[in-house]
């Protein structure tokens, strides 16, 4: 990855945020640039929509501020989806620093606390010649809240309908040449069911009394601590680390072919970093990051169950019992980075930027992978080069060499440029992706007994996958009016995708095992080709106290799958794709007193119907959500805010049956209520840069 860490702490310390185009953002480049002058279109959710919005997780902020996001949420993960490619192809980073919640590709974003959130940036397309395997639909940058003052206390207390709960706490220390910041986040709900209608296989009849969740019933908890240390004047060391734990609770149904549910789903998540950054004398930044993550996934047993397990001698019997009270490790996956960057000032209009990284991962999955165990592990080297000769053009090049330990070496390339003409903004850019089929992909097996029993198997002979992205867009503002207009084609060979293929493709003691119940199986294949294309439109007014908006994505996708029973090309859809999305909002703020502010805002995110391979197409769907934000006052020491809404105004819910893919998973009408009481005291770090700035900007946090 570039400098992207280095950049989002110099750039929080020595930039004023006056306005969302003033932001600076450094995802596209992995360098700083005001968000107007960004030589690489960037997408950003600023801390004050965030602020506005009051969202209760990160889906549902991405799902309804920007029209290229789409979710569809499940117990194995967030399955999200932008400019149509799906999980395994988007780049989440927290500060710079990858996202892993699950090494296959199914993120698990309740990682994520909502509430520490200082922005998000998005920047779409590949972008392989920074950030390497991952990015070939775009990049999501979560940039987080640092605390650079004194003594900080900080609770936020959510609910809502449905025992909904989000806890966020967070305890910061600034003394001497010593930061410390420790975070506890708890996400609860007791989930809920939308319908008691089941799919189930045409031969059987249909079960019209399911006791399945449309969301399962869950808990969630996180600590975090982050400390830094600052020796002199340019230099900061940090050490930081997560434990988080999750649990998935679901209801014993009545049918033991379809609905009945013998053992719950548990998360065991944890990593560990240690790094840091020198700020030389004449501007040049140097950075070295090394972390680790592992994201484990158990079944935890509810009564006696027969499933895959070793006997004393080592041998898998696909009949083995596990008791209630057992569990039984599914996965564990783990990855360590090691990131050396660098970013030197050449020349007043000549920015150098340069790195190297390995990559190790491992998969553990004892009943789920051939002799329990794989590995995989990726170095790169890169270098990027920004010209800015003329005050109207700036260029951006960059090359990314990459050798994998199963699919050897390839070069990227990526290309912008970004043409000023008085109030308009023209961009282009051309890159190369490259992606290395994950270890699951390539590996894992599993069934899924559910309405159907599905069989999903992993495929050693997949190939790497290569990509062209093209873009060409346009931004206008002008007095308050902010106009981006911005269409893309992505084109991806040997695309891997799950595909149905011939129930001999699995293994002989499966078939003998379920016999004619086993419905399907379904493996990871190499598509012939595939290919989005897309434009993408955003609108965004502000007249003082109001500002009114939305954004809209037209989506569309090919793609060739070999059929080898019909030998010929297929012509199949990307799942999940949707040829329409887009949201509006309206928002409103006054201050009534110096104690007392109003925030009002309703929005609308609306999706046209999502087309799937199998089980069914999601329903169109358009939900408005109205918000109230009640700034109570500020002292020297202490800040109150109260947010309160309705989401989902007219009451609509998604009543497809369990089993087949859903447009939306809400429930219909809910409320919540925020409370945040926030006690700070203290003054400046000595040694902390541009201490001007951070008193101000944590001035104006709070006057928002």
């Amino acid at each position: 990855m570039a400098l992207l860490c280095f950049a989002v702490r110099v750039a929080a310390q020595d930039v004023v945020l006056t306005d969302t185009l003033e932001t600076v953002v450094v995802t596209g480049t992995g360098t700083q640039h005001l968000l107007k002058d960004a030589p690489v279109q960037t997408e950003v959710i600023s801390g004050r929509m965030l602020r506005q919005f009051g969202g209760r997780s990160i889906e549902d902020i991405l799902g309804s501020l920007s029209a290229s996001f789409a979710f569809n949420e499940g117990d194995m993960g967030s399955q999200m989806q932008l400019n149509g490619l799906g999980n395994s192809y988007i780049l989440v980073l927290i500060d710079g620093k990858r996202l892993t919640g699950d090494v296959g590709g199914q993120n698990d974003l309740s990682l994520i606390d909502p509430h520490n959130i200082e922005r998000i940036e998005v920047v779409k397309g590949a972008s392989s010649a920074l950030y390497g395997s991952d990015a070939i639909a775009g990049v999501v940058n979560i940039i987080t809240k640092r605390h650079d003052e004194g003594v900080m206390v900080e609770n936020a207390t959510r609910y809502g309908s449905y025992n909904d709960v989000r806890q966020h706490n967070s305890v910061g220390v600034a003394w001497g040449r010593w930061k410390s910041l420790t975070g506890f986040q708890l996400q609860h709900s007791d989930g809920w069911q939308n319908t008691s209608m089941e799919n189930t296989p045409s031969s059987a009849t249909p079960v019209t009394d399911s006791r399945s969740m449309t969301v399962n019933k869950h808990t969630s908890w996180q600590l975090s601590e982050m400390l830094t240390f600052v020796p002199t004047e340019g230099l900061e060391l940090y050490a930081a680390g997560t434990i988080h734990r999750k649990g998935i609770y679901r209801p014993k149904g009545k049918y033991p072919k379809y609905d009945v549910k013998t053992f719950d789903l548990k998360y065991e998540n944890a990593s560990a970093a240690i790094g840091g950054r020198w700020k030389t004398g004449r501007g040049d930044l140097l950075s070295l990051d090394v972390d680790w993550a592992q994201h484990a996934y158990y079944h935890a047993f509810t009564s006696t169950t027969l499933t895959e397990g070793f006997d004393a001698t080592g041998r898998l019997i696909l009949d083995f019992p596990y008791f209630e009270g057992q569990r039984q490790l599914q996965s564990n996956q783990q990855r360590t980075m090691v990131q050396l960057k660098g970013v030197f000032d050449l020349a007043a209009c000549h920015r150098l930027s340069a790195g190297m990284e390995a990559r190790f991962d491992h998969l553990k999955a004892p009943t789920s992978v051939e002799g329990g165990t794989a590995k995989d592990n990726t170095e790169a080297v890169y270098v990027q080069d920004e010209w800015s000769w003329l005050c109207w053009l700036q260029l951006t090049g960059g090359l990314r060499l990459c050798r994998n330990e199963g699919f050897g070496w390839r070069l990227t390339p990526k290309v912008s440029a970004m043409v000023k003409v008085g109030d308009v903004r023209l961009r282009g850019t051309w890159s190369q992706g490259f992606k290395t089929p994950a270890l699951k992909e390539m590996n894992y097996r599993y069934i899924r007994e559910m309405t159907n029993i599905v069989m999903y198997l992993g495929n050693k002979d997949l190939k790497a996958q290569t990509s062209n992205y093209f873009s060409l867009g346009g931004e206008w503002t002008h007095r308050g009016f902010n106009v981006t207009v911005t269409g893309y084609l992505n084109r991806v060979d040997h695309m891997i995708a799950l595909v149905t293929v011939p129930r001999t493709a699995a293994p002989e003691a499966y078939r003998i095992q379920y016999g004619e119940q086993l419905n399907k199986v379904r493996r990871y294949e190499n598509m012939e080709d595939a290919r989005t294309t897309g434009l993408d439109v955003s609108v965004s007014y502000t007249r003082k106290e109001w500002t009114i908006g939305g954004s809209y994505s037209y989506l569309d996708t090919k793609a060739h799958v070999y059929d080898s029973d019909r030998e010929r090309l297929e012509r199949v859809v990307i799942d999940g794709m949707a040829y329409h999305k887009g949201n509006v909002f309206l928002t409103w703020e006054h201050r009534f007193a110096p104690s007392y502010a109003l925030g009002l805002g309703l929005y609308g995110r609306m999706s046209s119907r999502r087309y799937y391979q199998i089980d069914g197409n999601g329903k169109p769907f358009q939900i408005w959500r109205l918000t109230t934000t009640h700034n109570l006052g500020h002292s020297r020491t202490m800040t109150y805010r109260l947010e309160a809404g309705i989401d989902n105004i007219f009451n609509y819910s998604d009543r497809t049956p369990h089993g087949l893919h859903l447009g939306t998973t809400t429930p219909g009408t809910t409320f919540y209520a925020t409370l945040t009481i926030r006690f700070k005291t203290g003054k400046n770090l000595k040694f902390s840069n541009n201490n001007k700035f951070n008193s101000k900007k944590q001035q104006s946090d709070e006057e928002d």
